[in-house]
């Protein structure tokens, strides 16, 4: 695995971390030589998801999220962004090689954003352990946290 994948993952909450590990170490072992899957992003704290939210609307840029902060499975570790290289270029093409990858992520209890009813994410993937965003958003704003981190408890 990649460093920057690796960063990115090590980001996520304690309990979803080593399942997306797993799946994605599992991914990668499948793909072809020539084609590289890379997390992009993993934890958002709540400050980028307002830095990003601002974007196409309070600030210069193109609009690109649709969730102010508290409202995005990132800001709790629990959802990552990937991409997929193919050749040394940057591949977004929902083609076999990434749906395969969605294969191995749902074997997993990961959720793919390419099957959201409404606004698809394609490089999106969450596990939410049952939990809606308010609801992380209430242990947050209540300070339920695990000990000595600032992950909430799910």
């Amino acid at each position: 695995m990649d460093i920057r994948s690796l960063n990115a993952l090590t980001t996520l909450h304690p309990k979803f971390r080593p399942s997306a590990i797993a799946a994605w170490t599992e991914a990668q072992a499948k793909m072809p030589a020539n084609v590289q899957i890379i997390v992009i992003q993993g934890l958002r704290t709540f400050q980028q998801s307002n830095a990003d939210y601002a974007q196409g609307r309070t600030a210069p840029g193109e609009i690109i999220t649709k969730a102010p902060a508290g409202e995005s499975y990132h800001n709790y570790g629990l959802a990552f962004d990937f991409a997929m290289v193919t050749n040394g270029k940057d591949d977004y093409v929902v083609g076999p090689h990434w749906m395969q990858v969605v294969s191995i992520m749902e074997k997993y209890g990961v959720t793919w954003g390419g099957n959201f009813s409404g606004l698809k994410d394609s490089p999106h993937f969450e596990n939410k352990y049952g939990h809606n965003w308010r609801d992380l958003l209430a242990k947050h704003n209540a300070g339920d946290f695990i000990p000595g981190t600032t992950f909430v408890n799910i």
